[in-house]
C-alpha cells in the first residue's frame, strides 16, 4: 500500500487530497498546524494525523521521522501556503518574512528531510501546490508571486539532481478554487496610494468560476500516480488556459495583456534615461 504525506491538510485542497487519497486504498498521514481541532479526518480508514508548522523547522524534523516511523512514504505533497495581496510597501516586515517562510521555506525544508528517506529508497516523488501564480503575475501580488514562481524554479533545478535517485518532483498549479483561500487564507496588505489598483484587482475575481477542490485534487492524483515525466500540471479550467495563452503569446506581449486588463499605462522612460 503505498503512503502521502500532505502538508497544509485542514482545509482546501490539502483535506480534499487527503479524503481522495484514502478513498483510493493509500495510506494518509495528513499534518496541520492543529490536528486536534480536526474531526473528519481521523474517521477515514488509513488516515494518520501529525502536528506540523512548516515555518518550525525542528518541527519538520520530528514530524517528518515520527510519519517514516508510522510508513515508508512514496508521494510527499507541500500543500501548506496562504495568500499576499498588496503592494509592496504597504507590506510589513513580518507579512513579508511570514509568507516566505510558510510558502517557499516550508516546501524546501520539508523536502530536504526527506530526501534522506527516498533516496535510501531509490524512490519517490514530491508534489508542491504552487498556483497559476507560479507561471503567471497579476499586480499587487509580487510578495506571492515571488514564493511560487520560485518553487517552479526550484523544483525544475531539483528535478535533475533528484533524477539521480529514481526521484520525482513535480507542481500542481491551481486556478481560481472554491476553498477559504480569499478568506482566512489571505492577508492584505493596504496603502493609500494603490487604493484603486486593489479594489479593481479584488473585483475582477468576482463571477470566476471556482473549481471544487476535489477537482483540483483529481489532478494532484493524476500526478501522484501517471508515469510521466512532466514538470507542470496546471489544475482547473483557467490555468490551463492561462498557461496555454502565456505559452502562445509569448511572456511579454502576455505581460501588456494583464497590463491592458487593468488598464496600466506603459513605463516610458525618461529622456535623460
Amino acid at each position: 500500500m503505498s503512503t502521502i504525506f500532505i502538508t497544509g491538510a485542514s482545509s482546501g485542497l490539502g483535506k480534499a487530497t487527503a479524503k481522495l487519497f484514502a478513498a483510493r486504498g493509500w495510506n494518509v498521514i495528513a499534518t496541520m498546524r492543529h490536528p486536534e481541532h480536526e474531526t473528519e479526518l481521523p474517521s477515514l480508514p488509513g488516515v494518520h494525523l501529525l502536528p506540523l508548522d512548516v515555518t518550525d523547522p525542528a518541527q519538520i524534523t520530528d514530524t517528518v521521522q515520527r510519519a517514516i516511523a508510522l510508513h515508508p512514504v512514496d508521494v510527499v505533497f507541500n500543500n501548506a501556503g496562504y495568500g499576499l495581496m498588496g503592494a509592496l510597501e504597504a507590506t510589513s516586515e513580518e507579512q513579508l518574512t511570514q509568507l516566505l517562510n510558510t510558502n517557499l521555506l516550508g516546501v524546501i525544508r520539508v523536502t530536504k528531510a526527506f530526501l534522506p528517506h527516498l533516496r535510501a529508497r531509490k524512490s519517490g516523488r514530491i508534489l508542491s501546490t504552487t498556483s497559476m501564480g507560479g507561471f503567471i503575475a497579476f499586480p499587487l501580488c509580487s510578495i506571492y508571486h515571488a514564493a511560487k514562481w520560485a518553487i517552479e524554479g526550484w523544483s525544475e533545478s531539483m528535478s535533475f539532481e533528484l533524477a539521480l535517485h529514481n526521484i520525482d518532483i513535480k507542481t500542481i498549479s491551481p486556478g481560481a478554487t472554491a476553498t477559504d483561500f480569499t478568506g482566512r487564507s489571505l492577508e492584505v496588505a493596504e496603502q493609500k496610494a494603490y487604493a484603486g489598483l486593489l479594489q479593481q484587482l479584488m473585483s475582477s475575481h468576482e463571477g470566476i468560476p471556482f473549481a471544487p477542490a476535489e477537482a483540483i485534487a483529481e489532478v494532484v492524483y493524476q500526478a501522484a500516480t501517471d508515469q510521466q515525466d512532466q514538470l507542470r500540471y496546471p489544475a482547473g479550467a483557467d490555468a490551463v488556459a492561462a498557461y496555454a495563452q502565456r505559452l502562445t503569446a509569448g511572456p511579454e506581449a502576455f505581460r501588456q495583456g494583464v497590463a491592458n486588463q487593468f488598464g496600466l499605462p506603459k513605463v516610458v522612460k525618461h529622456p535623460s534615461v
